[in-house]
């Protein structure tokens, strides 16, 4: 696949096609093992010459469509805005429908090179969330390189259950445990490529919401203000919790809304390119926005 990968990422570069090939490469870090178990970093390739530094590995975990936010500008004042290529893995091919259906990219500006996933590595196994994952071919792309995987998974939402069957009080308990070890540095709100707002609520010095500072009231409304933001819009990532500094279980919380939005309304973010319920009203059979 990496072959595949360089060959398409040269032949788009060399056309002029893109500007930039957004994917994976090799981390600087852990120079002494193996390259399959350095890591991966974003790459952003600019020049076909340098096509070979891309890689594709079991450690390839960044969704990298949060840097399309970067490229939905023109770079200067009566420019257009540039074509880019990017890698994606079957669940971050849902962000391209997200923004699509939320006017946030341009889709004949970005061109998607899906990538069938067997699932991400992390210490030896495959991560949980690639364990419920039943979406092994991008749900969004141009190019699909590599097979898909014959496996057939049901998200029977076992991670939440858990969650669900504690007491009210009990429940409550246990998140104002874990916000309270947040320290605000707002890593998850920066991976998410959902979360794309120019100015943020919680960036404000006079917000009416919420102040800056980091006491229990200030980091629990913060995640939940965040977590209500993206309901029906989350498309299961799970950047969020694994950036965490403090390894605040955030897929629990929002794949909660996730199981609430689908069973409420049969919808799950990115699958489609309509967007969340919670915008939109059924008028005669027909969805228009609110």
């Amino acid at each position: 696949m990496i072959e595949e990968i360089r060959a398409k990422s040269k032949e788009l570069l060399e056309s002029g096609r893109v500007s930039c090939v957004i994917g994976y490469e090799e981390a600087t870090t852990g120079g002494s093992l193996h390259p399959a178990q350095r890591g991966t970093r974003p790459a952003f390739i600019y020049d076909p010459a340098e096509v070979d530094r891309l890689v594709w590995n079991r450690q390839c975990y960044a969704n990298l469509t949060t840097f399309l936010h970067d490229k939905k500008k023109p770079p200067r004042r009566g420019e257009e805005v540039p074509s880019v290529a990017i890698l994606v893995k079957p669940c971050d091919s849902r962000t391209i429908n997200l923004l699509v259906g939320e006017a946030q990219i341009q889709r004949e500006k970005v061109y998607v090179i899906g990538l069938a996933c067997g699932g991400m590595m992390a210490e030896g196994k495959l991560q949980e969330r690639c364990l419920r994952c039943n979406v092994r071919t991008p749900i969004v792309y141009d190019a699909l390189i590599g097979e898909p995987p014959d496996v057939e998974v049901e998200d029977d939402f076992a991670d939440v259950t858990g969650l669900e069957g504690m007491p009210a009080e009990e429940r409550l308990k246990f998140w104002l445990k874990e916000f309270d070890r947040c320290i605000r540095c707002y890593a998850c709100r920066q991976a998410c490529p959902g979360c794309y707002c120019t100015v943020c609520e919680f960036d404000r010095d006079d917000s009416l919401w919420i102040g800056m500072q980091i006491e229990m009231p200030e980091k629990y409304f913060f995640h939940t203000f965040r977590a209500m933001h993206l309901a029906g819009r989350c498309i299961e990532c799970n950047e969020c919790e694994r950036v965490c500094p403090m390894d605040i279980p955030l897929s629990l919380l929002n794949r909660k809304l996730v199981k609430e939005v689908d069973e409420l309304f049969g919808y799950r973010g990115g699958m489609t390119k309509e967007p969340t319920p919670f915008v939109t009203i059924l008028a005669d059979g027909e969805v228009s926005l609110i």
